[in-house]
């Protein structure tokens, strides 16, 4: 009698088994409940919807092609003596970029990326390194959206129908220039501050100030010590400041075409992690060490009433992370990497550490704040976590959460069995998520009363196609 093996993927891995569906701008049904009339404005989401090409498989997550889903929502007053109801339309389209182009036209993978060279002999490296995919975030101007992946320029797109206009360089930007994927917006001035790194033996520490249309306006080079990884940083008050873990790229394999770039990326934990502190001039203030972490994202950051720098972090103890996202689009993963959400405490004219603590010990990631409060003090940190007991190594996120700072206490939204959140997204008072329902293989999007997380969604939206869980997003006021 032949035994059968139980396949050991999780419900997510239908999510990446084939390559996303685009689908025009579509009217969404209703599963249930109401689209708030007050919710007037649009979600735009980001994340890899190709991640193979003629049966082919890239190398990680990082590699698909980017697909941006853009869900537009108005209160638009219905024929009269209907009754008044807030309606929403969604589009999904890859981001056209030059090599995504030329793949499609070949049939065939041709680049390489972080996770993997490009396909047929080491010569192919040089030829055709890495492809810009597009795939990790989302900026919002007034009159384009851009699609941000911090090793190139980045993509620009019609904000309603996400047709893509080609690369954009801000006005500012050599044409290969790096402009990371988590810009910093002050609500107030509408500034915009982001960075990118410039490879080479010493990297370069590439930063950027805008005006609120994202034209580069003051740029800044500051000298890195070797390679690093460094994907985001905080605004807090009148500083910007840059957590570098101890994460270094040994340059030689990836150069000569022998390694893709994520392989050849070393934990170094002797180096601790290097904070750099900088003003709203992009002026180095001040630099400091402190112990080994390593942290994709930060949640915020805020000078309190001591003139202290407050940051809050979603860290880890190592660099085990970037093999669990390898896995990820496999469908199985087998790598334990927890983070927590914690809190450092520094003094921004040293960059010393005085304290670091943990506020909340569960794995956790994408942890945001209000857009308002970016910079600023807030009482609320919303974040995706993983339901109580689960295992970390065997399952992605699945939970959302928020955490009051001022009770020190969790609240966290009920999804069922088989149901992946994506990152939270707050607007105008409520928390939208696309999820990913592994029980019927769709996707939905859940919109929340962001002051009752706990409560059921006020409504729940189907979308036409699955949309695979990605990365991150941002919500744009009408």
């Amino acid at each position: 009698m032949q035994t059968v093996e139980k396949s050991s993927k999780q419900a997510w891995a239908k999510a990446f088994e084939k390559p996303a569906t685009e689908f025009p701008l579509t009217p969404l049904s209703i599963i249930e409940g109401e689209i708030p009339l007050s919710l007037n404005g649009t979600l735009y989401r980001n994340g890899p919807g190709r991640l193979e090409r003629g049966g082919i498989s890239v190398g990680h997550w990082f590699d698909g092609d980017g697909a941006i889903l853009a869900v537009h929502f108005n209160s638009n007053l219905p024929s009269e003596g209907a009754i008044k109801r807030g309606n929403a339309s969604a589009v999904y389209r890859y981001v056209q970029t030059e090599g995504f182009k030329e793949e499609a036209s070949a049939g065939k993978l041709l680049y390489g990326n972080y996770g993997m060279t490009a396909p047929g002999a080491v010569w192919n490296q040089w030829f055709k390194p890495i492809k810009n995919v597009a795939n990790t975030s989302v900026l919002a101007l007034p009159d384009k959206l851009l699609a941000l992946w911090e090793g190139d320029n980045p993509h620009k797109l019609d904000l309603q129908n996400l047709e893509t206009l080609g690369k954009d360089n801000l006005e500012g930007l050599d044409a290969g220039l790096a402009y990371s994927a988590h810009p910093k917006v002050d609500s107030e001035t509408g500034e915009i501050f982001n960075f990118g790194i410039s490879v080479s033996v010493n990297a370069t520490l590439n930063i950027y100030k805008s005006d609120a249309t994202g034209r580069i306006i003051k740029k800044a080079a500051h000298k890195l010590d070797g390679v690093p990884l460094v994907h985001d940083f905080v605004l807090a008050g009148e500083y910007l400041i840059f957590f570098v873990s101890p994460v270094r790229l040994n340059l030689l394999m990836p150069a000569i075409g022998l390694s893709c770039y994520s392989d050849a990326l070393e934990w170094q934990p002797s180096k601790g992690t290097q904070i750099i502190v900088c003003d709203r001039d992009l002026n180095i203030v001040s630099r400091s060490e402190t112990e080994p972490w390593f942290q994709w994202h930060f949640s915020n950051g805020f000078i309190d009433n001591s003139g202290a720098a407050i940051i809050d972090i979603a860290s880890y103890e190592d660099f085990q992370t970037n093999q669990f996202l390898k896995e990820v689009p496999t469908g199985e993963t087998h790598t334990a990497s927890k983070s927590k959400l914690a809190r450092v405490i520094l003094n921004p004219q040293t960059g010393k550490v005085s304290n670091i603590e943990t506020l909340f010990d569960r794995h956790c990631e994408f942890p945001i704040v209000p857009q308002q409060n970016v910079g600023k003090p807030s009482r609320y940190t919303y974040l995706s976590t993983v339901k109580q007991g689960t295992d970390i190594s065997k399952e992605i996120l699945n939970s959302i959460a928020c955490f009051d700072h001022q009770t020190d206490t969790i609240t966290e939204a009920n999804f069922g069995e088989n149901l992946y959140p994506s990152e939270p997204i707050y607007a105008q008072d409520f928390i939208l998520t696309v999820v990913y329902n592994g029980n019927s293989d769709s996707s939905e999007l859940w919109i929340f009363d962001a002051d009752n997380l706990d409560k059921k969604p006020v409504c729940k939206l189907s979308l036409p196609s699955v949309i695979p869980p990605g990365f991150h997003g941002t919500w744009k006021n009408a």
